[in-house]
């Protein structure tokens, strides 16, 4: 090989190994992968954004696809997978084309023609694509029709549990769905408790924390909340100051005006009508002796980060330091409530109205790892859910959109002058790569899935794809059987695959920037200050 192959023939390798990883974890059959982070925390998952965050890619090619891969995920959420699989097929394509035709003086040339060949067809992919869709959502308040609109994105993750946990997200999305339609996927809330099972699982309108009631009130109703961020305890003076106690009496009255203080400021916390109250710091054990005199509920909270959802949650403002809240800074909720779960002590703050800011899903399992793997699923259908209040266009799934697209480019191909039209083919093959992962993954045979594919599109049924339940290789219409894929979720995919795999095939020289070589200075003496007589 020249130079130029020789660099190309290597990242396209490193690549094709990333994606080879990801791709038998490729649908609701995939396997799982165990991953062990570089803290030595174990992950047990299939999903690729998980799998991709926690390894470290040493390549800098291998390093681009990861880059597309993470994109996807800030811009869909879903559909990581995808570009992996499909930008490693495109660079093994790209890699039979250089091997078929190349010779060394037209190295750089095949490449700018493959290249060419890669972004005609990616074009042409995208316009195609709107004639795909199939459906739109309709009504995105509609509990029973969203859920059937998750399915898909949940079965990848959880086969088998995904009606269960669709519905669960559906109502959690839907309670909190304002009327303006931003939807933020940050007001959906989880909390895992271990113990029982998925079926136990459950949605909240409010917050949910694993903390446990300061004082002896551990339940109010049409509570009024008061949250400070500063510790709920009398105040330190910044300076230090030193009192002369010469008796008895005066250190008893010492001590008695900083109680007065304390009963003060609490008396004047409940008096303003606050019936909860939220502290981000420590308790004193005085300010807690007259929280339980004047039937304060306090609970604490050390993440600030929760402060500020719970403040959004409640409609309250945080206050600095402890003075009495006004109507206005105070949060307002139907119950707060100390509960037990299995034999974890939770603190509910819970909205009667289903059309609070904040919804928590609470889900139960019986190890870590299981409900990791199934708050990444719930991830997943809140990013879809959050994709439909975009772009309402749904496009069938299980390879049908990849086939038709295929046969359409491969037509396409045909009918490009020049030697792109090689690179426009291969383009189309690669769309095969996503049904062959799926039947492979099911134990069917893949040739025989693709063959069936394709003779039912020709036929003109462009909703046909794999059917993953049956047990040999069979094909069933997607749009009857509910498996729908977002529209916005293919488009940034085929973009992002092809950008990427584009971008590998530029690159002819990888520098890396390292220490120069030559002699290592001189370390010196160890030790050289200390006393020698020591």
């Amino acid at each position: 090989y020249s130079g130029l192959e020789e660099a190309v023939y290597r990242n396209i390798q490193a690549c094709k190994e990333l994606a080879q990883t990801t791709r038998t974890a490729y649908g609701p059959n995939g396997m799982n992968k165990m991953v062990i982070n570089h803290l030595e925390k174990l992950f047990v998952t299939n999903d690729a954004a998980t799998i991709l965050r926690e390894l470290e890619v040493q390549h800098p090619a291998a390093k681009m696809l990861v880059m597309a891969s993470h994109m996807q995920e800030q811009e869909v959420g879903d559909g990581t997978n995808f570009v992996l699989v499909f930008a490693g097929v495109l660079l093994e394509l790209a890699e039979d084309l250089l091997r078929m035709g190349l010779s060394v003086s037209e190295a750089s040339y095949s490449l700018i023609t493959v290249i060419e060949g890669y972004e005609k067809a990616c074009k042409k992919a995208l316009e195609i694509l709107p004639d795909l869709v199939c459906c739109s959502a309709k009504n995105l308040r509609d509990i029973e029709e969203v859920a059937s609109l998750l399915h898909t994105s949940v079965m990848s993750k959880q086969y088998g549990n995904e009606r269960f946990l669709a519905k669960l997200i559906a109502q959690a999305c839907v309670s909190i769905l304002p009327d303006s339609g931003h939807f933020n996927v940050d007001n959906i809330r989880v909390c895992k408790i271990v113990g029982a099972g998925i079926s136990a699982s459950s949605v909240l309108h409010g917050m949910v924390f694993k903390k446990e009631t300061e004082g002896d009130v551990t339940s109010v109703k049409d509570a009024k909340i008061a949250v400070y961020s500063c510790p709920f305890d009398g105040m330190i003076t910044e300076t230090k100051g030193t009192v002369l106690i010469k008796n008895a009496e005066e250190l008893m009255n010492f001590s008695k005006g900083e109680e007065n203080l304390m009963d003060l400021q609490v008396k004047a916390i409940a008096d303003s009508g606050a019936n909860v109250v939220v502290t981000g710091g420590k308790v004193a054990d005085m300010a807690l002796h007259y929280a339980n005199k004047y039937n304060l509920m306090l609970v604490r909270l050390n993440s600030k980060w929760d402060l500020r959802r719970l403040c959004k949650t409640v409609g309250a403002t945080a206050l600095p330091r402890l003075t009495p809240p006004t109507l206005e800074e105070m949060g307002h909720c139907s119950s707060v409530y100390l509960s037990e779960v299995g034999d974890t002590q939770v603190v509910v703050f819970k909205h009667e109205k289903e059309d609070g800011a904040i919804s928590t899903i609470l889900i139960r399992g019986s190890t870590d790892n299981l409900m990791d793997d199934i708050e990444r699923a719930v991830d997943d259908g809140v990013n879809t859910f959050k994709v439909l209040t975009r772009d309402k266009r749904l496009v069938p799934g299980g390879g049908a959109t990849e086939i038709e697209l295929a046969k359409q480019i491969t037509s396409y191909g045909e009918t490009c002058p020049g030697l792109d039209q090689y690179a426009i083919k291969k383009f189309a093959e690669a769309f095969e790569a996503i049904p062959r992962a799926l039947a492979e993954n099911s134990g069917v045979k893949a040739n025989e899935v693709i063959s069936k594919l394709y003779a039912v599109h020709q036929e003109g049924k462009k909703n046909v794809g794999f059917d993953i339940e049956a047990e040999a290789a069979a094909v069933k219409d997607m749009l009857e059987a509910g498996v729908l894929d977002t529209y916005l979720g293919k488009f940034w995919g085929i973009k992002l695959a092809t950008n990427a795999a584009v971008t590998v095939l530029r690159v002819d020289q990888i520098i890396m920037a390292k220490p120069a070589g030559g002699p290592k200075p001189p370390s010196g003496k160890k030790d050289w200050d200390e006393d020698q007589n020591d």
